[in-house]
């Protein structure tokens, strides 16, 4: 798979996940209706500002973007944000619950 496929399938996904159409995405972001459309259909990649306007449409990182192990980078965020404010004691106990279910 090239990075072309990879980029588009990402955004598919990424889309998908926050449950809106191509053509809503592609009018927030300030584009034409079919953008999106045609970013997922591999016919045009973003310039480098557009693609900065989809990651924070999508509420990711370019990092997060690229990262498609995680499915639901957003999801992870607030995780992240709410494991910061246990106290050690509680990253323990929710840390031996993360590895029992793995």
């Amino acid at each position: 798979m090239d990075w072309e496929e990879k980029f588009a399938e990402r955004l598919t996904q990424l889309r998908m996940k926050k449950g809106v159409s191509a053509r809503d995405m592609s009018l927030s972001i300030g584009q034409s209706p079919g953008y999106i459309n045609n970013l997922e259909n591999k016919n045009n990649l973003p310039s480098m500002r557009s693609f900065f306007y989809i990651c924070e449409y999508l509420n990711v990182t370019p990092n997060e973007f690229f990262d498609s192990e995680t499915d639901d980078p957003e999801k992870l965020k607030e995780i992240i944000a709410d494991l910061k404010a246990l106290t050690p004691e509680r990253l323990t106990n929710i840390s031996a619950i993360i590895k029992y279910l793995k």
